[in-house]
């Protein structure tokens, strides 16, 4: 595929979106905006709805642009103007071991994520657990990418399976 613009990398959490996403960046010049640093403040204030979709807006209105995530309150905005959608539909399995294992790395070395955020032991086993998010949104998303292949009417997208399908794709892509 030549000369995408507008993309939006999108998969269940521990896919590897935003990893993919700055890769895509890297090897084609376009700019990245990281989602969780437009819906989390500090202290892991999250953004009003409202203020999300003006940022994401935002973006979206300019010609050049990856995202690395969508929510469902704006999940419409990059949508509509994507020229195409890399989803990572990989097993459960995999997105979870890979989360996981995320997961323990940044609550051992308190990493800074998200404007200054660290996930700590007690975040891990809390009700909002990113963890316990995987496991309430895997169907839907995976669902989700499936429907969006499908359409016509919408952006192409394309579905990775397996992360060497992926890697297969990346590598032929121009290196920016």
């Amino acid at each position: 595929m030549a000369g995408p613009s507008r993309i939006l990398v999108y998969g269940v959490y521990g896919a590897g979106k935003s990893t993919v996403a700055e890769d895509l960046a890297r090897r084609l010049g376009l700019p990245w905006h990281p989602v969780d640093e437009l819906t989390w403040e500090p202290g892991w204030v999250e953004v009003p709805t409202a203020v999300q979709r003006e940022r994401i807006g935002a973006i979206c209105r300019q010609p050049r642009w990856i995202l690395d995530g969508a929510y469902g309150p704006w999940l419409d905005l990059p949508l509509a103007r994507a020229d195409l959608v890399v989803g990572l539909d990989y097993p459960r399995w995999l997105s979870l071991w890979r989360l996981v294992r995320r997961t323990a790395r940044r609550v051992v070395t308190r990493e800074r994520i998200c404007n200054g955020n660290h996930e700590s032991l007690g975040s891990v086993f809390s009700t909002d657990s990113v963890i316990v998010w995987h496991f309430g949104s895997f169907a839907r998303k995976r669902r989700r990418m499936r429907r969006w292949q499908a359409d016509p009417g919408g952006p192409p997208v394309l579905l990775f399976r397996r992360p060497a399908d992926l890697e297969d794709w990346l590598a032929d892509l121009k290196a920016h």
